[in-house]
């Protein structure tokens, strides 16, 4: 809800000082808005993108092939365990001074920021669903479920890091929180919005 109010706060303000400018005939004000670095910078960093989901594994010592070896040591010797839960992931931009711009020239809003990543992930381990099945010569080990849960950490969050469907997404949405904070001034200016210096959006002055 706060991030919601930041923003918020930060559109307003653009539309002020831009109403402002138009009001007292000022371009200065304008052109201050346009290129202040500092809010741009605050909306690219509060527009993350909020995921949630499922991380599921299983982990078998049989191979399951139907033979009459496999069912001998399913009844003997199997141990089986999947393990499900739920996680949260958070993608946005980290801002540094390398891969962070804001250039005005000829009417052409130019933003240029860091390809988004994933920034958090969290396994919410107090929801998780286990099962398992055993042989008859197995008993229970806690030592699997916590080697699982671990394999199921590593591989869930390096899938989620190579997301490029979530990755797009984050772009997606950042673009658009920075059409909402330049919509004042895309009647005679172009906005083009660079992640790592690869052109992703324009947005033509309007008619």
């Amino acid at each position: 809800m706060k991030k919601i109010l930041y923003i918020v706060a930060f559109l307003l303000l653009a539309i002020l000082l831009f109403w402002l400018g138009k009001r007292f005939g000022s371009t200065n004000v304008s052109e201050q808005v346009i290129s202040n670095s500092t809010i741009v910078k605050e909306i690219a960093e509060l527009a993350s993108l909020d995921v949630q989901g499922t991380a599921s594994i299983k982990r078998s010592n049989i191979e399951d092939s139907g033979g009459w070896s496999d069912n001998l040591k399913k009844t003997f010797l199997e141990n089986t365990v999947w393990v499900s839960i739920p996680y949260q992931a958070k993608y946005g931009v980290n801002i540094d001074e390398k891969h962070f711009k804001v250039e005005v020239s000829n009417k052409k809003i130019i933003v240029r920021l860091p390809v988004p990543k994933l920034m958090s992930y969290e396994l919410k381990v107090d929801k998780m669903e286990t099962a398992n099945r055993k042989g008859w010569f197995l008993s229970q080990d806690d030592e699997t479920y916590t080697a699982v849960q671990k394999k199921l950490y590593q591989t869930s969050r390096a899938q989620l890091e190579n997301n490029q469907l979530y990755i797009q997404q984050s772009k997606d949405k950042i673009r658009k929180m920075m059409e909402q904070y330049y919509a004042p001034f895309l009647k005679d200016h172009t906005l083009e919005v660079q992640f790592d210096g690869a052109a992703t959006a324009t947005t033509p002055p309007l008619n």
